[in-house]
């Protein structure tokens, strides 16, 4: 690590600290050759994977995308900015537990989906009719006979 004042490329570790949030890690250092101290943090640094669309280009991955889609299926419903914050974190670990550096566009389609069918049925119908571009009344009658069926199948007992 550069000292900040005379540039010197010899600095000590002279004291570290894990904040309470344990996301960074404070050191204070010294120079060996000017001997001011300067503090430092380390962070974690996550890489999402790129997101390859259906026509092959190649796409940084954004939240906020992310999050205006699923706030545009979930316009008008009675769904908390929490449980939404919830479902992009769910969704963002998925992508990094999968270790891949690209992910296909369609399974971040089919986690948004995911996390939609646990907080909101009509915003998952939403967003699926656009995401599988329904082309008729049928498909929309598909999917709300799979909500009736999974409704009326009795909860297993563990």
């Amino acid at each position: 690590m550069k000292c900040p004042y005379c540039h010197n490329d010899d600095t000590q570790v002279i004291d570290t600290r894990v904040p309470e949030d344990g996301n960074t890690i404070r050191r204070r250092r010294r120079c060996a050759n000017c001997d001011k101290r300067f503090t430092t943090y380390e962070r974690i640094e996550l890489i999402m994977p790129s997101i390859v669309k259906k026509n092959g280009s190649r796409t940084e991955f954004e939240p906020a995308k992310l999050r205006a889609s699923l706030t545009l299926a979930l316009r008008k419903r009675p769904v908390s900015a929490e449980a939404v914050d919830t479902a992009i974190q769910h969704i963002e670990e998925k992508l990094l537990s999968t270790g891949e550096r690209e992910i296909n566009s369609g399974y971040v389609g089919e986690l948004v989906m995911r996390e939609l069918k646990r907080l909101d049925k009509i915003a998952y119908i939403r967003f699926a009719s656009v995401y599988k571009s329904f082309e008729d009344l049928a498909e929309f009658q598909n999917v709300i006979e799979e909500f009736k069926t999974n409704e009326r199948k009795p909860l297993k007992k563990s």
